[in-house]
């Protein structure tokens, strides 16, 4: 597993495509705080209960000053499919190399049912205005998740 990432350490940057082929890049966002979820796949159940979630907390969270970014390995296409079924309005990150999964240390062992497997772990980022993480979220629940997110973050 990749090194995890701590509070206070500077977030890894990166340029990946969002679901309509536009390069989103963290650096640009320098200045504003962001929040950065990694989910295993589009469309399955717990990412798109996540996702929910998520959208229906997004007006509170664009309040406080946060910008919200998802990032899996799907392609933008599908991205842009997950987008429109359940009205995501905020951008979706393609990362198919899981390469900015290595570096924020979500791509890592994982045990199903007693199988080992490679894969991502669920983890929220919140990186301050000057790029530094203020919160490192790793191996959550997508239920409940971003409810104790908001109570933590005080939103």
């Amino acid at each position: 597993m990749t090194n995890r990432l701590e509070v206070g350490s500077t977030a890894p940057s990166f340029a990946l495509k969002n679901q309509d082929g536009a390069v989103v890049s963290l650096d640009a966002m320098r200045g504003e705080r962001v929040i950065v979820f990694f989910y295993p796949e589009a469309m399955t159940p717990g990412c798109t209960t996540e996702a929910c979630d998520f959208r229906d907390s997004l007006a509170p969270l664009q309040a406080a000053g946060y910008t919200l970014l998802g990032i899996s390995r799907d392609e933008p296409e599908k991205l842009r499919r997950f987008r429109e079924r359940d009205n995501l309005t905020y951008d979706l990150l393609s990362d198919p190399d899981h390469s900015i999964h290595d570096a924020y240390g979500v791509w890592g062992e994982k045990v199903n049912y007693g199988k080992t497997f490679m894969g991502v772990i669920r983890s929220t980022f919140v990186i301050d205005e000057d790029g530094l993480v203020s919160h490192a979220l790793y191996n959550i629940r997508a239920t409940g998740h971003v409810a104790r997110l908001r109570k933590t973050l005080e939103v």
